[in-house]
């Protein structure tokens, strides 16, 4: 999906959701643990309930690999799924790799060639060799990590040099010279607040996509009054808050009624 595609799809749908498919076996309603594919079975629900209201899906890979070879099925017939039926979605793989170069030419053909999905996760700490593979794909776009949502993320991405530089913003500025915002997004968590508007400074252009609203009490419209460009810019990721939403055999229901009151809010936004 090119970058305008994906803009679009933003204004057609009034929408910049994207929803989190970190299905957990211990988490998801009780009768779906009679499914032959119980991840695939919650999924396929969340999906169809959802897609109206959202843009994007991004199933975290430690959700699907911790299930072994019936994780990947599961995550492979997710991936199918949403191709067949809702093909102007946009996917991202939430995998966060990254190694040297030809570990990293191996994930690149895994994720975008033989799974075709959008977009995957990647982690910067390598550097040059270990994320420039990934980027060799017409149509793909990297997420590299630049300034996350967890408390740790202070441990390291908010380090200065001497001229004052802060991590985050090293990864920023060094990145774009091997991107540039038609194939690399950034992710940068909704906890971050007014940080947004450091992150524009360096990448104004490019798109963000934010975890952590919802659950993790990021603000969605701190996120949108700091981050926020003019094709829009951001992409808002919610797991727990809807997936999770209801436990009973109206999980799908409810969790559709969720994604549409955040389409909604986002709507109201962009309508600004």
């Amino acid at each position: 999906m090119t970058y305008f595609e994906l803009v679009e799809q933003i204004r057609s749908k009034k929408s910049f959701l994207c929803v989190g498919l970190d299905t957990d076996l211990k988490k998801i309603p009780e009768h779906l643990l009679k499914e032959e594919d119980p991840i695939f079975a919650f999924n396929k629900a969340i999906i169809d309930a959802t897609a109206p209201y959202c843009v994007a899906y991004k199933p975290n890979l430690a959700f699907y690999e911790c299930f072994g070879v019936k994780g990947w099925v599961a995550f492979e017939k997710t991936i199918k799924y949403i191709r067949e039926n809702y093909p102007e979605q946009f996917i991202i793989a939430d995998a966060k790799r990254g190694d040297i170069g030809n570990t990293s030419a191996m994930y690149a053909r895994a994720f975008f060639e033989d799974m075709d999905v959008d977009a995957l996760t990647v982690a910067p700490y390598m550097g040059e060799d270990s994320v420039t593979p990934f980027l060799q794909y017409e149509g793909k776009w990297v997420v590299l990590l630049a300034l996350t949502s967890n408390k740790g993320s202070h441990d390291f991405q908010l380090m200065q040099d001497q001229r004052g530089e802060r991590l985050f913003e090293k990864v920023l500025s060094t990145s774009q010279l091997w991107g540039d915002a038609q194939n690399m997004m950034y992710v940068v968590g909704a906890t971050q607040g007014s940080l947004f508007a450091d992150i524009r400074k360096v990448a104004p252009r490019h798109f963000l996509l934010v975890p952590g609203v919802g659950a993790q009490g990021g603000s969605l419209e701190e996120v949108c009054k700091y981050g926020m460009t003019d094709d829009c810019g951001l992409i808002v990721n919610s797991s727990r808050g809807i997936i999770y939403a209801d436990q009973t055999e109206r999980f799908a229901e409810v969790a559709g009624e969720k994604a549409h009151e955040l389409q909604q809010q986002m709507a109201a936004i962009l309508n600004k």
